[in-house]
């Protein structure tokens, strides 16, 4: 079992069922200030935390007067936009005695498909957390519409646990981990404390994506196994109503483990060196010694500069002597590199007419 008190960065992700009573639509305000206590024991011991939660169309909905019947999406999302102020609020009153800064960060699927708005989302939140603050993270409802919708919470936490860099992600559910069957309805159903591999029959066993307990249901939880797993994110499935969920899991509560092979970062760098290059960046002398301690690209290293790409795209890395030190993903298109060329990162404003990134090519973006 996984300790998360050994977890570097740790994602959590909250339904809205948690969150809000069902029956009344109020929040469950003695159940988050026990989550926020999790939190911070986390924090004190060393550990990032972001929180994935639900709850914004659930709480602005009871503050419009709209019932519990099914939404249209005009109400939906106006419901979204009044919730979003509630929910923030109630994460920052809940976590504000532990003098911990919370942060909103609204996100949609495009945010993860369009590498440049990726690469956006990633350097926000690791500047958010370097500040030590807890990014609450929800989807941006108020906008979003089927085609750029994640769909569930599910996916959209294993996605912001990627782009993060977690090494843990936990998913709050109503049931506590992952069964052969319904255990409502099957008393003969077994629950897999841990799951190494996720193979066809395991999808099996997960039924279609509505029937599970939670919304979504299993299959989506066992999808966004997958794509921690690929990440090296270990993810756990518990049952989350009760308090300190968090504290309860560490202590050995009904849990299951899904156990990557690989740790975040292999894994990140495997994926930047599969890409295809979109371009050639060549580094000065000081710049590869630079590289080979662990330290960023800066535009002051660069010589030259081969192909056309845009924010985002990977690129190769060459030295002086042609060699190959590795690739990366770029911040600057071609076009605002080659300006920035052999510039000092304080120089870059006055070059471009704008604020830009202080490196061209950061080390969490690059495999050497």
């Amino acid at each position: 079992m996984a300790a998360l008190s050994d977890a570097k960065r740790l994602v959590v992700k909250i339904g809205s069922a948690l969150l809000v009573d069902r029956n009344t639509g109020d929040l469950r305000e003695h159940w988050l200030r026990s989550v926020a206590e999790d939190v911070a024991r986390l924090k004190a011991g060393g550990t990032d935390v972001v929180i994935v939660s639900s709850g914004s169309i659930a709480l602005g909905r009871v503050v419009l007067g709209l019932g519990s019947s099914h939404l249209p999406l005009e109400q939906s999302q106006a419901a979204a936009a009044v919730g979003q102020i509630q929910l923030a609020r109630a994460w920052q009153d809940a976590l504000a005695p532990h003098d911990i800064t919370t942060a909103q960060v609204l996100v949609t699927l495009e945010d993860s498909e369009n590498r440049r708005r990726y690469l956006n989302s990633r350097a926000t939140l690791e500047t958010l957390l370097g500040f030590g603050a807890v990014p609450i993270v929800n989807e941006n409802d108020t906008v979003a519409t089927d085609e750029i919708r994640y769909g569930d919470n599910d996916r959209m936490a294993a996605q912001v646990a990627v782009t993060v860099g977690a090494d843990q992600l936990i998913l709050l559910s109503d049931v506590d981990g992952f069964y052969s069957a319904n255990p409502n309805t099957d008393p003969t159903a077994k629950r897999y404390d841990f799951i190494d591999k996720i193979t066809p029959e395991i999808e099996a066993m997960a039924g279609d994506a509505g029937s599970g307990l939670s919304k979504g249901g299993m299959k989506t939880k066992l999808m966004a196994g997958k794509t921690a797993m690929a990440a090296g994110c270990a993810m756990a499935i518990t049952e989350g109503s009760v308090l300190n969920p968090l504290t309860a899991l560490e202590n050995g509560a009904a849990a299951t483990w899904f156990k990557p092979t690989i740790d975040p970062q292999t894994a990140r760098k495997s994926w930047i060196a599969s890409m295809k290059p979109r371009g050639i960046v060549t580094v000065d002398d000081g710049a590869a010694k630079a590289l080979t301690a662990g330290k960023s690209l800066l535009p002051a290293g660069i010589t030259a500069i081969s192909g056309t790409f845009g924010r985002g795209d990977p690129i190769v890395i060459r030295d002086r002597e042609g060699r190959d030190l590795g690739q990366g993903l770029c911040r600057y298109t071609s076009t605002e590199a080659r300006a920035i060329k052999g510039r000092r990162s304080d120089e870059i404003a006055g070059v471009l007419g704008y604020e830009g990134r202080a490196v061209l090519v950061h080390r969490d973006d690059m495999a050497l």
